[in-house]
């Protein structure tokens, strides 16, 4: 099957300025990113970025790169500005990809897409994780996700969902219980075209804005989101500068 990722890259970062460029093992961010989404069966990869710096690396080291709208509030913005530059057809999937994601595994880049393509239903596709620790469970930063039996996304949120109403025990070192429902979501998506050009004319919605959750939005105005547990663990993305230290250890160790 054919799909695009897009790697939607922004200059600014309040916790690490320039952070697509940040270097790790001898190399910027971004080029890490785009040879692992490099590594999936996309037919094409692009990083989509607002300054001509994260252009200039990526094309340097023989990367693709478009330079995109700077007033974009989303990366999907970003990415419904890309799809319709390149002229991709409404039924055509886009994969987007963070580009502070370094240590992205590219099978779930291709699992994603593939979800999608199956799932007619379905305008968006995404990944969760078994979420096992109450501390985790308890973590706003960390975002849950609950789906049907049918594999399509009931709610995301920040709270822990599903509340056991009758376990009293929730301290934070604890284990959750075996088979406990309870998922992290992995910010990953495959979006058919339609749904980006319908997403941008939509205005935020009010569970969106309460829990800082874009794709709340798609749900609110009663799109079907496609949810499977990934087919490899997801390490963790860079917003810090000790994400960084933790990134740059574990590629470091791997070339050793």
């Amino acid at each position: 099957m054919n799909f695009t990722v897009v790697i939607p890259a922004r200059f600014g970062s309040t916790r690490l300025p320039g952070k697509p460029l940040a270097d790790i093992a001898g190399k910027p961010m971004i080029e890490h990113v785009y040879r692992r989404a490099s590594q999936s069966g996309a037919s094409r990869v692009l990083v989509a970025t607002d300054d001509a710096r994260v252009k200039q690396a990526v094309e340097a080291f023989g990367g693709e790169a478009l330079i995109t709208r700077a007033d974009h509030v989303s990366g999907t913005d970003r990415l419904q500005e890309v799809a319709q530059s390149l002229g991709l057809g409404d039924e055509e999937i886009v994969v987007n990809v963070q580009g502070d994601e370094p240590l992205l595994p590219p099978q779930v880049i291709d699992q994603v897409a593939v979800n999608l393509a199956e799932h007619p239903q379905a305008s968006v596709a995404t990944l969760c994780e078994p979420l096992t620790s109450y501390g985790d469970f308890r973590n706003p930063n960390i975002v849950k996700a609950l789906c049907d039996r049918n594999g399509y996304a009931l709610y995301f949120s920040r709270a822990p969902i599903p509340w056991p109403r009758d376990d009293k025990d929730t301290d934070s070192d604890l284990a959750l219980p075996v088979n406990f429902p309870a998922r992290r979501h992995i910010g990953l998506y495959a979006y058919r075209v339609a749904l980006l050009n319908r997403f941008v004319g939509w205005q935020p919605a009010v569970l969106e804005i309460t829990e800082s959750l874009e794709q709340l939005r798609v749900l609110a105005y009663g799109e079907k989101i496609h949810l499977a547990d990934a087919v490899a663990a997801v390490p963790g993305g860079v917003d810090t500068p000790e994400d960084l230290a933790r990134v740059q250890a574990v590629l470091l160790s791997s070339k050793a």
